[in-house]
């Protein structure tokens, strides 16, 4: 038995107007691919967490050398700034048929969820991902508190 489809006038309507959607916001919002972390110089991902103690920001940036990475904490902001170097090579006779790897520089700046001792902040590279860890400051960070009975007399 042959499946019965209702037509919807209005359904190719929309499936064009995501394409204009998509177009415009590939060719004038983020021309150069800023808002795909894996194309383009743009940004990188990152995961951030908090504990008792510390929050941990992990970010991805494969391909970038340690020292080629500059962090810094301005009040409750935390930005991370370097430069994709590799992949800029041009190939002699040839040419390619697909260049995804990034080159370029990159920026990325998050709100931090508490204040933080920046002065002991720690950061370790290893793999491609870098590991920021970031002392909470004393201000915010749990405290416990006995309470005691009070004797009635």
């Amino acid at each position: 038995m042959p499946n019965i489809v209702r037509f919807e006038p209005f359904r190719e309507l929309v499936s064009v107007r995501e394409l204009m959607d998509r177009l415009f916001e590939e060719s004038v919002v983020s021309p150069l691919g800023l808002l795909n972390p894996f194309t383009g110089g743009g940004t990188v991902p990152l995961d951030m967490y908090e504990t008792d103690q510390d929050v941990v920001v992990r970010a991805s940036v494969p391909g970038v050398k340690p020292e080629d990475i500059d962090v810094t904490i301005t009040g409750d902001v935390l930005m991370i700034k370097g430069e994709f170097k590799e992949g800029t090579e041009e190939v002699e006779g040839g040419c390619f048929h697909c260049k995804e790897r990034r080159v370029g520089s990159f920026t990325r700046s998050i709100g931090l969820p508490v204040a933080v001792e920046a002065e002991k902040a720690e950061a370790s590279f290893e793999n491609g991902i870098l590991k920021l860890t970031l002392p909470k400051a004393e201000a915010v960070k749990p405290k416990s508190i006995k309470v005691k009975a009070e004797e009635k007399k």
